[in-house]
Protein backbone atom coordinates (compact mmCIF):
# COMPACT_ATOMS: atom_id res chain seq x y z
CA UNK A 1 0.00 0.00 0.00
CA UNK A 2 1.74 3.43 -1.29
CA UNK A 3 2.20 5.87 2.23
CA UNK A 4 1.45 9.38 1.54
CA UNK A 5 4.05 11.42 2.96
CA UNK A 6 2.49 13.32 5.56
CA UNK A 7 1.67 9.51 7.22
CA UNK A 8 5.48 9.80 7.86
CA UNK A 9 5.59 12.85 10.28
CA UNK A 10 1.77 12.22 12.81
CA UNK A 11 -1.32 9.77 11.38
CA UNK A 12 -3.61 12.45 11.46
CA UNK A 13 -4.28 16.00 12.34
CA UNK A 14 -8.11 15.76 14.35
CA UNK A 15 -8.04 13.16 17.46
CA UNK A 16 -10.78 11.55 15.85
CA UNK A 17 -11.25 8.72 18.30
CA UNK A 18 -12.21 10.30 21.64
CA UNK A 19 -13.79 12.84 19.48
CA UNK A 20 -16.22 10.25 18.07
CA UNK A 21 -16.67 8.07 21.79
CA UNK A 22 -17.72 11.37 23.32
CA UNK A 23 -20.01 11.80 20.04
CA UNK A 24 -21.11 8.61 20.47
CA UNK A 25 -22.26 9.12 24.10
CA UNK A 26 -24.13 12.63 23.54
CA UNK A 27 -26.16 10.64 20.07
CA UNK A 28 -26.84 7.93 22.97
CA UNK A 29 -28.47 10.08 25.57
CA UNK A 30 -29.77 12.65 23.31
CA UNK A 31 -31.96 10.11 20.45
CA UNK A 32 -32.83 7.98 23.41
CA UNK A 33 -34.51 11.14 25.14
CA UNK A 34 -35.92 12.44 21.65
CA UNK A 35 -36.68 8.89 19.88
CA UNK A 36 -36.31 6.15 22.18
CA UNK A 37 -35.44 2.91 21.44
CA UNK A 38 -36.06 1.05 24.66
CA UNK A 39 -34.80 -2.41 25.57
CA UNK A 40 -35.57 -4.29 28.70
CA UNK A 41 -33.03 -6.63 29.06
CA UNK A 42 -33.71 -8.76 32.32
CA UNK A 43 -31.15 -8.35 35.43
CA UNK A 44 -28.66 -10.59 34.64
CA UNK A 45 -28.16 -8.71 31.41
CA UNK A 46 -27.88 -5.11 32.84
CA UNK A 47 -25.58 -6.46 35.37
CA UNK A 48 -23.71 -7.84 32.59
CA UNK A 49 -23.47 -4.39 30.90
CA UNK A 50 -21.93 -3.01 33.85
CA UNK A 51 -19.24 -5.92 34.12
CA UNK A 52 -18.68 -4.99 30.43
CA UNK A 53 -18.61 -1.24 30.62
CA UNK A 54 -15.29 -2.41 33.37
CA UNK A 55 -13.88 -4.92 30.78
CA UNK A 56 -14.23 -1.99 28.25
CA UNK A 57 -12.23 0.87 30.59
CA UNK A 58 -9.82 -1.69 31.69
CA UNK A 59 -8.72 -2.50 28.24
CA UNK A 60 -8.44 1.23 27.63
CA UNK A 61 -6.54 1.89 30.98
CA UNK A 62 -4.19 -1.33 30.33
CA UNK A 63 -3.63 0.26 27.08
CA UNK A 64 -2.82 3.85 28.00
CA UNK A 65 -0.25 2.16 30.99
CA UNK A 66 1.14 0.37 28.59
CA UNK A 67 2.00 2.88 26.19
CA UNK A 68 2.68 5.43 29.10
CA UNK A 69 5.41 2.84 30.46
CA UNK A 70 6.93 2.38 26.86
CA UNK A 71 7.56 6.16 26.85
CA UNK A 72 5.33 6.61 23.46
CA UNK A 73 2.60 8.96 22.80
CA UNK A 74 -0.76 8.07 23.34
CA UNK A 75 -2.93 10.96 21.13
CA UNK A 76 -3.96 9.36 18.21
CA UNK A 77 -3.20 12.58 16.34
CA UNK A 78 0.49 12.55 17.01
CA UNK A 79 3.53 10.78 15.36
CA UNK A 80 4.16 7.08 17.36
CA UNK A 81 7.51 6.95 19.41
CA UNK A 82 8.01 3.67 19.79
CA UNK A 83 5.77 0.28 18.32
CA UNK A 84 3.97 -1.39 21.20
CA UNK A 85 3.55 -4.69 21.13
CA UNK A 86 2.96 -6.12 24.04
CA UNK A 87 0.01 -6.18 27.26
CA UNK A 88 -3.05 -5.98 25.28
CA UNK A 89 -1.37 -4.73 22.05
CA UNK A 90 -1.12 -8.69 21.84
CA UNK A 91 -4.69 -8.89 21.52
CA UNK A 92 -5.39 -6.05 19.26
CA UNK A 93 -3.69 -3.29 17.24
CA UNK A 94 -6.14 -1.20 18.58
CA UNK A 95 -7.16 -2.32 22.42
CA UNK A 96 -8.27 1.44 23.35
CA UNK A 97 -10.84 1.94 20.39
CA UNK A 98 -12.01 -1.59 21.56
CA UNK A 99 -12.46 -0.80 25.41
CA UNK A 100 -13.90 2.22 23.33
CA UNK A 101 -16.62 -0.06 21.26
CA UNK A 102 -17.33 -2.37 23.69
CA UNK A 103 -18.01 0.46 26.56
CA UNK A 104 -20.19 2.39 24.27
CA UNK A 105 -21.99 -1.12 23.19
CA UNK A 106 -22.26 -2.25 26.86
CA UNK A 107 -23.89 0.96 27.87
CA UNK A 108 -27.33 -0.07 25.75
CA UNK A 109 -28.15 -3.21 27.76
CA UNK A 110 -26.86 -1.57 31.23
CA UNK A 111 -28.89 1.94 30.80
CA UNK A 112 -31.82 0.17 28.36
CA UNK A 113 -31.20 2.52 25.40
CA UNK A 114 -30.50 0.94 21.97
CA UNK A 115 -29.20 3.97 20.31
CA UNK A 116 -26.03 3.27 22.05
CA UNK A 117 -25.82 -0.01 20.18
CA UNK A 118 -25.85 1.78 17.17
CA UNK A 119 -23.69 4.46 18.50
CA UNK A 120 -21.13 1.90 18.85
CA UNK A 121 -21.47 -0.26 15.53
CA UNK A 122 -20.83 4.15 13.70
CA UNK A 123 -17.96 4.91 15.45
CA UNK A 124 -15.71 1.41 15.52
CA UNK A 125 -16.93 1.97 11.49
CA UNK A 126 -15.88 5.66 11.55
CA UNK A 127 -12.67 5.29 13.69
CA UNK A 128 -11.52 2.25 11.32
CA UNK A 129 -12.13 4.61 8.10
CA UNK A 130 -10.67 8.17 9.99
CA UNK A 131 -8.19 6.71 12.55
CA UNK A 132 -6.74 3.42 11.91
CA UNK A 133 -6.21 3.16 8.50
CA UNK A 134 -4.35 6.24 8.53
CA UNK A 135 -2.77 5.04 11.90
CA UNK A 136 -1.51 2.22 10.29
CA UNK A 137 -0.12 3.68 6.84
CA UNK A 138 1.63 5.76 10.01
CA UNK A 139 3.54 3.30 11.82
CA UNK A 140 4.20 1.04 8.28
CA UNK A 141 5.97 4.73 7.45
CA UNK A 142 7.78 4.60 10.33
CA UNK A 143 8.47 1.49 11.75
CA UNK A 144 8.91 -0.58 8.45
CA UNK A 145 9.59 -4.70 8.67
CA UNK A 146 8.95 -4.79 12.53
CA UNK A 147 4.96 -3.17 11.89
CA UNK A 148 4.37 -5.73 9.01
CA UNK A 149 5.82 -8.34 11.01
CA UNK A 150 3.39 -7.13 13.67
CA UNK A 151 0.63 -6.51 11.67
CA UNK A 152 0.64 -9.58 10.24
CA UNK A 153 0.17 -11.60 13.40
CA UNK A 154 -2.18 -9.57 15.49
CA UNK A 155 -5.43 -8.51 14.42
CA UNK A 156 -6.84 -5.03 13.92
CA UNK A 157 -9.40 -5.37 16.40
CA UNK A 158 -10.09 -8.50 17.94
CA UNK A 159 -10.31 -10.72 15.59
Amino acid sequence: MPVRPDFTERPNTIPWPPLLLLAGIAAGVALGAWLPIPVSPPAAVQIAGYFLIAIGIAFDFSAIWTMWRARTNILPHKAAGELVTSGPFRLSRNPIYVGNTITLFAMAFTFSNLWYAIAALVMALLVDRLAIRREEAHLAARFGKTWNAYASRTPRWLF
